[in-house]
């Protein structure tokens, strides 16, 4: 189980930004300061997938940044079975399988290499790791390339690879951001398989999206961020009770338009 508790992080303004401002600017910005993250709470227990939703700039990335220990939350909590990983990130990498679009592959080792590479890194043995790669290699279709090169692959291609990347060491949590964005319908397909397996084996998924049709085939739980501030977290039924809609957009924009008005 993974736990989000009030967390904050906020980034000094530059000069130029502060020059070149314009007349209409974001509530969550003071003189020197871009508030970011304000107050961002939610949890994602055994064998749940938990949808995070937001605007774009709502704050999604920088919350999902500060849960992979690439950023330090300026305040604020997260615990992965009752450890706090702020306190303790090495315990954080290893217990998380961390995707975003800023983590990639090296271009010029195989698909293979590079996912025996980051096992290496996990400390992972040999076996272990051979037995792992034919299992994911397997589970997302990727037998057809894994001797490639990086820099040679197709966006879906590099999608999986960099996946089984994030996966190799069974991390006891998985984060992945916009995991479809940018792929075919049958690349589509496979993550969302993989992310059913996940789920089947108890794993809990926290993935951030635009589509509403993989939140509704997915998700157990959806939390909304708007303008860095938690505005919604609970259960898919509770979702769409509280924005008044079945239909998933629609709840959404509901959502957001009566939290914007309190």
């Amino acid at each position: 189980m993974i736990e989000v508790s009030g967390l904050k992080k906020k980034f000094k303004l530059t000069k130029d930004h502060k020059k070149n401002k314009l007349d209409k600017i974001d509530p969550r910005e003071d003189k020197d300061y871009f508030h970011s993250v304000t107050d961002v709470s939610f949890y994602c227990a055994q064998g749940e997938v938990l949808g995070l939703l937001g605007p774009n700039g709502a704050g999604k990335t920088t919350t999902l940044r500060m849960i992979s220990t690439a950023l330090k939350p300026d305040a604020g909590s997260i615990h992965i079975g009752g450890e706090n990983i702020i306190k303790n990130p090495l315990f954080g990498r290893k217990s998380i399988g961390f995707l975003s679009g800023s983590t990639g592959l090296y271009g010029r080792l195989t698909v293979k290499e590079n996912i025996e590479y980051f096992a290496k890194l996990h400390g992972m043995s040999k076996a272990a790791i051979s037995s792992r790669c034919d299992e994911l290699f397997d589970l997302l279709d990727m037998h057809s390339f894994i001797d490639k090169r990086a820099e040679n692959l197709s966006t879906g291609m590099k999608q999986k690879a960099n996946i089984a990347r994030a996966v190799v060491h069974h991390p006891a949590v998985v984060v992945l951001d916009e995991p479809t964005t940018g792929l075919d319908i049958m690349t589509t397909q496979t993550v969302i398989n993989f992310i059913k397996g996940l789920k089947a084996q108890g794993t809990p998924v926290i993935f951030s999206t635009h589509h509403l049709d993989e939140v509704a085939l997915l998700c157990d739980r959806v939390a909304v961020i708007n303008e860095g501030k938690s505005c919604f977290d609970g259960s898919l039924e509770e979702f769409k009770e509280v924005g008044k809609s079945d239909e998933l957009n629609q709840a959404f924009m509901n959502i957001l338009t009566e939290k914007s008005d309190v």
